[in-house]
């Protein structure tokens, strides 16, 4: 993990920083040192004062590895990068009209070891902070502000962000290449409809990302952490994926348990791009630590009351017992040669057996069911969760029986990359893209039912685009549940789903997960309903359709373009800019058409109004 030996900072080509346009991608850089005497400290920030007091405890709680879960690893130099996630506070949301609740926290952290300082060493982390969990982007950026800043100094910050300002603004699910220095990071952002809403303003979306239609582009990703190692982190409880899949689209609670602070967090971005094209509305944080405010709170609830729905990246084994009636526990990760933890011979622990040309489903079934992995099995769920206090294991403890099949076709497809880590990688990629297009496809075949109430219908040609448009359908539970039992859910989900499927879509309608994306598609299909009636009120010949208007109909045509007119004077106004003027030509034309049919006491009546007047100038220009 280093930067470019060709990248340095030159002072004579350094940028001025421009913090409005900075603050587009990045909401601050932050250097936070361990103090052995005062602990978590704030060193520098920039920009300044761009944090509360609150905000500041957090980021220095959240930025360094928990002590607890330290491993004694003695080489002198110890990088490692991982992100966190918080809720702000809610005196600065509420400025924002409850918008950006979350603050995203990517971090380099270095553990140096000397023998000539105190306790032997020193612990200090560069961390950048944005609204936008834009993890394509800040990882790069980190493996080169980390290593300049423990080169430079602070000097190094500013010059990145000189960098960042000129970037051009975010293009949500767009490819984009981003300058720093001699280096160029090109990057796809996730797409919009994964994005939370930015003031409350839908991103410009659209319906190709709803279901039931799978992207054909391959390369462009359809959520959060499409670059997350899915494979790499799961590899050891492959058949448990299913398993993970239905309990975050339900919202379960889920406590990710992980020897660092890089494998639960990547942990739990996996396990959120899992649900793509799916935005997730539960609250995930990728490393939580006992100091998070809201850890109070859950250390309260007694046996019997109910979680939040939330998944929870750790690894301080505090949390086992703190939280022990959380319903389902995943232990995931290897601890380090050196850790404090006795680490296991191998990854024995629900992984799949190997063959030389894949990861093969007889095999796995011999080695899952085997006497000795039965006996595991059943002493696992035996000792619960509390186990890992002695020892690491990859495991998943849960109640809940999943009525997704795990899929022995993907699994089947899987490659083992052996012991050569190039190789590793490169089929890790590979597994990767298998298993994430296996969870997409299987998120889009689940969500397909729902299409029908997202449907948008646009005028018929030679009908006028004046009349009030149709509303899309009315969704009800009860009359969904029971169509939907009634026709089935397709071929594609029937053989990978148990006879009981319709508990999982009854579920998911109760979870917090159904109604946010749902009253968001309904928002973009009505934005693009709006958008197809605006087009065709363009391309329309008013003059044509009036003449066999009765007079009814004209007088209802008047009044819609007369409405339509004031709206787009409102949006002009608001600097609606060219399209807004050619608009609203086109109206005018419109109305004076209409005006045209009318009776001539009503012509007479209505041009009494000196604006309505104005608009309608002299109707024979028309004839």
């Amino acid at each position: 993990m280093s930067r470019s030996p060709s990248f340095s900072v030159k002072p004579e080509l350094s940028i001025k920083p421009d913090p409005e346009s900075l603050k587009r991608w990045i909401h601050a850089f932050c250097i936070m040192r361990f103090d052995l005497e005062q602990g978590q400290l704030l060193e520098e920030c920039y920009p300044p004062g761009c944090l509360s007091q609150e905000e500041e405890i957090e980021v220095s709680f959240n930025s360094f590895p928990d002590s607890v879960s330290q491993h004694h690893n003695r080489s002198s130099i110890h990088d490692c990068i991982f992100f966190f996630r918080f809720r702000r506070p809610k005196k600065n949301t509420e400025e924002r009209d409850g918008t950006d609740k979350y603050l995203y926290g990517y971090v380099f952290n270095r553990q140096r070891h000397d023998e000539r300082l105190k306790r032997g060493g020193e612990q200090k982390s560069v961390v950048i902070l944005s609204h936008t969990p834009y993890s394509s982007v800040f990882r790069p950026l980190l493996q080169i502000i980390g290593p300049l800043y423990f080169d430079v100094g602070n000097k190094a910050i500013q010059h990145i962000a000189g960098y960042v300002s000129m970037w051009p603004a975010p293009v949500p699910g767009k490819l984009m290449e981003l300058p720093i220095g001699n280096a160029m990071l090109k990057v796809n952002l996730p797409p919009a409809h994964s994005l939370p809403l930015e003031n409350g303003v839908l991103y410009e979306e659209s319906s190709s990302s709803m279901a039931p239609l799978l992207p054909t582009n391959q390369s462009v990703p359809q959520g959060l952490f499409h670059d997350a190692d899915l494979f790499g982190i799961y590899r050891g409880l492959l058949l448990q994926l299913w398993t993970l899949w239905e309990l975050l689209l339900i919202g379960e609670p889920i406590l990710i348990i992980a020897p660092t602070p890089p494998q639960c967090s990547e942990a739990v971005a996996c396990l959120v791009s899992m649900v793509a094209p799916l935005f997730c509305s539960v609250d995930f944080r990728p490393y939580f630590t006992i100091h998070d405010p809201g850890f109070a709170r859950l250390n309260s609830l007694r046996e019997g009351d109910t979680f939040p729905p939330m998944v929870l990246g750790v690894t301080n084994l505090f949390f086992l017992k703190a939280l022990r009636n959380i319903p389902h526990v995943v232990s995931v990760g290897t601890p380090a040669p050196n850790s404090n933890r006795v680490a296991l011979t191998s990854r024995s622990a629900g992984k799949l057996s190997v063959k030389a040309e894949g990861l093969g489903v007889q095999q796995l079934s011999l080695r899952r069911f085997s006497p000795t992995n039965l006996l595991n099995a059943v002493k696992l769920r035996r000792d619960g969760p509390l186990c890992l206090m002695t020892e690491h294991k990859e495991a998943v403890w849960t109640t809940y029986s999943a009525i997704t099949k795990p899929d022995t076709s993907i699994l089947n497809r899987l490659i083992d990359a052996g012991m050569s880590p190039r190789v590793e990688e490169s089929m890790s990629v590979v597994n990767n893209e298998i298993l994430r297009r296996h969870f997409l496809e299987l998120t889009t075949n689940f969500l397909a039912p729902f299409g029908p109430y997202f449907q948008v219908n646009a005028p018929s040609d030679g009908s006028s685009p004046y009349v009030t448009p149709p509303s899309l359908p009315s969704f009800g539970a009860d009359e969904f549940l029971s169509n939907l039992s009634s026709r089935g859910v397709g071929k594609f989900l029937s053989k990978r789903m148990k006879s009981n499927w319709p508990d999982l879509y009854r579920r998911f309608l109760q979870g917090p997960n159904f109604m946010p994306w749902f009253q968001r598609r309904r928002a973009v299909a009505e934005q693009e309903q709006r958008r197809l009636w605006r087009l065709a009120r363009m391309k329309t010949d008013m003059r044509q359709i009036t003449s066999q208007m009765n007079e009814l109909e004209a007088v209802d045509s008047f009044n819609a373009i007369e409405k339509h007119i004031n709206e787009e004077v409102s949006r002009e106004s608001g600097g609606g800019g060219v399209d807004s003027e050619e608009t609203f030509q086109k109206l005018k034309k419109d109305l004076q058409a209409v005006f045209s049919v009318l009776p001539r006491d009503m012509q007479q009546l209505l041009l009494l109004n000196p604006q309505r007047a104005s608009l309608l100038q002299d109707p024979s220009d028309l004839q």
